[in-house]
């Protein structure tokens, strides 16, 4: 692949996915920064503060503290999340209900499950950035 995209987010609370994840991504060679967040507070004070924004985020859904889609609901009042950024939920069960949705519509772009693969990878790239 070469990083077809600049910043790479992963956001999950388990450390394990965090890692496996960031592997495939490196392995692929899709971006020159991964920034790997443990909890969805702490990805949106990286975003708040400024400092370097995702092209992609890879967000679990099931966190302690603050979950994926009050993330997406907090995130799209920055002013920068609509000129670049795509957002992908990961998660290990099926698709988000309809209130769910609705609440992040204009925001949320696509739903995959976990685990991110090079497959996966590959796909959400060429979908968005081709």
């Amino acid at each position: 692949m070469n990083r077809p995209v600049n910043c790479i987010m992963l956001i999950d609370d388990n450390k394990i996915d965090n890692f496996f994840h960031e592997r495939v991504i490196r392995k692929c060679d899709a971006a020159t920064h991964i920034i790997p967040k443990g909890s969805a507070i702490e990805a949106l004070a990286h975003c708040q503060n400024g400092e370097m924004l995702p092209d992609i985020i890879f967000l679990d859904v099931n966190m302690p503290g603050m979950n994926g889609w009050e993330f997406i609901a907090e995130f799209s009042k920055l002013p920068l999340h609509q000129k670049c950024l795509i957002v992908v939920m990961t998660n290990d069960y099926d698709e988000p209900e309809d209130e769910a949705l609705e609440a992040v519509q204009g925001i949320f772009h696509d739903f995959r499950p976990k685990p991110v693969t090079q497959e996966m990878l590959e796909e959400v790239i060429a979908k968005y950035y081709s």
